[in-house]
């Protein structure tokens, strides 16, 4: 949204937008357009959904916009040689890492999870690989001790806005330089799973702390008490106060300890219940101080 966002703000004449098929969601299914959709139709701009980049629909339509440029953003598809050819300026890509670490459609996630305190993002000419074509601008960021996945997401959405405005300004200018990445720095950032927000507290509170905030808001951060699943929202890194790792300790806190330090869960969801303060879910449970959170509903 911010990319289409800027460009829709600037100069530039958008020709045509792309975007997903509309999905149906709520009880009802109703089919929902995708809120790139619904800005274009708010400019008067047209709007296409294939359902398939290979079939030759989308290489057709494009060919009759003819596009100079055209500018991917989380399009979630891969686009064929055809179309990488087709615009004069090239295809494209911004990507929210600083390639070429964390190719791959998770790289804000990730970068959290592994615990980056830096990341950023990159204007890319796009190739047929994943994340491979040649560098072209890049724009750096801290990574706050607290942040989520989502915030982090929102900020870098922005600052590729900015980025790839400056970037189309220095192709259409001729001054665009073009940087080929080097393969031995790459990394890969696959797409999440649920079972990425399974914590297992015999690993480091730093660690777990990382991976709570990496993925928020999905598939979200979960351990299992009693057998049930408990959705770990929010916490706090304890990191020099010892516990036995996964058990409860007493006091009026929820704090859980880790192979290294402890966590202090700070916004918790029973299952089937709401999200509420640790201190209430632990109120709520007098029997809370010595049970043990697992990683699996067995254990």
């Amino acid at each position: 949204m911010p990319t289409l966002q800027a460009l829709l703000d600037s100069a530039h004449q958008v020709v045509g937008v792309f975007s997903q098929p509309d999905r149906p969601k709520g009880r009802g299914y109703k089919l929902v357009p995708p809120p790139v959709k619904e800005l274009a139709e708010s400019r008067g701009v047209p709007v296409y959904q294939p359902v398939k980049m290979r079939d030759g629909t989308a290489l057709e339509i494009l060919r009759q916009l003819q596009p100079d440029v055209i500018v991917v953003a989380a399009y979630g598809r891969i686009l064929p040689k055809e179309i990488l050819e087709l615009p004069k300026l090239g295809c494209v890509n911004v990507h929210a890492s600083l390639l070429p670490r964390y190719r791959g459609a998770g790289p804000v996630q990730w970068s959290i999870i592994r615990g980056e305190t830096v990341t950023g993002v990159t204007t890319m000419l796009m190739g047929e690989g994943l994340d491979t074509g040649d560098i072209l601008e890049q724009a750096q960021t801290a990574i706050g001790p607290e942040e989520t996945a989502g915030e982090l997401m929102d900020r870098l959405a922005q600052l590729g806005a900015e980025l790839l405005l400056h970037t189309l300004t220095l192709l259409e200018e001729g001054k665009a330089v073009r940087t080929v990445q080097d393969e031995r720095l790459a990394s890969y950032a696959p797409m999440l799973k649920k079972s990425d927000g399974a914590l297992d507290f015999s690993r480091p509170a730093k660690e777990l702390m990382d991976q709570i905030r990496g993925v928020s808001p999905w598939p979200s951060a979960y351990a299992y008490l009693d057998g049930k699943m408990v959705k770990i929202h929010k916490a706090v890194l304890l990191p020099d106060q010892a516990g036995e790792p996964g058990v409860i300790q007493a006091g009026k806190r929820l704090i859980v300890g880790c192979a290294a330090g402890s966590l202090e869960l700070l916004e918790v969801q029973p299952e089937g219940g709401k999200r509420m303060r640790g201190e209430d879910f632990l109120r709520g449970r007098k029997d809370g101080p010595g049970k043990k959170f697992t990683s699996c509903p067995s254990e």
